[in-house]
């Protein structure tokens, strides 16, 4: 049998598991604990600068994703379909534990997380023009989506089929910025 991945050529697996590991690795699939400690959560959306006839948060053709942050760590990010409270609390739900001492935004959606368990959730509200008051901000997260919509505007302009490879690089490369990067590809 000739291989054809020359990363697998020394592995001592075989060629099935490599292929599984790997798709478990696109697939963010992990076998880690669910996230503690202080978190910022928060979504933006990705797409056309301007899109006629609509405005705001359902603006059409805009690709919705949701953001984790672990304060002074790493950033977790998924598509989600829409903003609903349902929605949102199911990603919040599969990666974050009870003892997560949430902040976010005054979006509705966010209404009733301590309810549901977890340890403590602070808000801020962009409505108010309220950024940041002490610790309770959500900085972090803005940070990732600046960076993120920086980075893809490079591209100018992805397919919607890809888009969620390039948003999982950045993702990569934002984890690892501060480390060697060569080294850990």
């Amino acid at each position: 049998m000739q291989r054809k991945n020359r990363y697998y050529k020394r592995s001592r697996i075989t060629e099935a598991k490599f292929r599984a590991i790997v798709r478990c690795f696109a697939l963010d699939l992990t076998a880690k604990t669910p996230i503690s400690g202080v978190v910022e959560i928060d979504e933006s959306y990705f797409g056309p600068w301007r899109v006629k006839g609509k405005r705001g948060r359902g603006a059409y053709g805009k690709t919705i994703v949701f953001g984790i942050l672990k304060r002074n760590d790493r950033v977790y990010t998924e598509i989600v379909p829409n903003c609903t409270r349902a929605t949102l609390r199911k990603a919040i739900t599969c990666k974050l534990g009870t003892q997560a001492i949430i902040h976010s935004d005054g979006m509705s959606a966010y209404d009733g997380l301590v309810d549901m368990g977890y340890a403590q959730h602070y808000r801020v509200y962009h409505g108010k023009n309220e950024f940041a008051f002490g610790e309770r901000h959500i900085n972090g997260i803005e940070s990732f989506w600046s960076y993120a919509k920086r980075r893809l505007a490079k591209f100018n302009g992805l397919h919607k089929h890809t888009f969620y490879l390039h948003l999982k690089e950045t993702e990569f490369r934002f984890n690892h910025r501060c480390g060697n990067m060569y080294l850990e590809l």
